[in-house]
């Protein structure tokens, strides 16, 4: 196969797999809600994920306490990746499939957010993460691609792109990411200026 075939294929493939996740964007409407609904009760997002599902962690932060399009209030959202320190401490005096569950048994409680990126399913630091967020009363929301692995059965709220392919399966990510983002956006702006709560 030819350069350009290859990359004319690879178009191919990303719209496919974006038509067949139509019917994801119900559960990332309930989401987007959700969210809303914790960030008015004062509750915390904290977000998870390893490799390019750490930067898709990362975004989702970033566009709740940056903006996604209204100039309103920060959004408490956190994501357990970033502290260097931390992470490599965990993981030098434990493991590394410590690394995010010892943080969330230390922060996340009943009211909160855990979302959980892996495009797997399978990332024992990520399945130990949701199964402390569980233990303590936070709510699980997990991105991830296939069947959705073991983290599935640990998920309050799911969001499983139907595809094997982690760039595939990536690509939806940020596209669900964005429309959920987009609606907590509007939900905060519309609370900023005295326009009601409701989505």
């Amino acid at each position: 196969m030819s350069d350009a075939d290859w990359m004319a294929q690879q178009l191919h493939d990303h719209l496919e797999v974006v038509g067949a996740s139509k019917s994801l964007i119900a559960e990332a409407r309930v989401v987007g809600e959700l969210l809303c609904e914790r960030f008015a009760s004062r509750g915390i997002l904290y977000t998870i994920g390893n490799g390019g599902s750490a930067a898709d962690a990362q975004h989702l932060t970033g566009e709740l306490i940056g903006h996604y399009r209204h100039d309103r209030r920060p959004l408490p959202a956190v994501t357990l990746t970033t502290d260097a320190t931390v992470s490599t401490c965990i993981a030098n005096d434990y493991e590394f499939d410590s690394v995010f569950s010892r943080q969330v048994e230390a922060l996340a409680h009943e009211g909160d957010i855990v979302v959980a990126f892996t495009t797997s399913g399978r990332s024992l630091n990520v399945i130990r993460a949701l199964e402390a967020a569980k233990a303590n009363g936070a709510t699980t929301v997990l991105f991830a691609g296939g069947d959705g692995g073991p983290a599935l059965a640990l998920a309050d709220h799911a969001l499983i792109v139907p595809s094997r392919e982690t760039p595939r399966i990536q690509e939806v990510h940020t596209l669900l990411l964005h429309i959920i983002s987009k609606l907590v956006d509007d939900w905060a702006e519309a609370l900023q200026h005295g326009n009601g709560a409701a989505l």
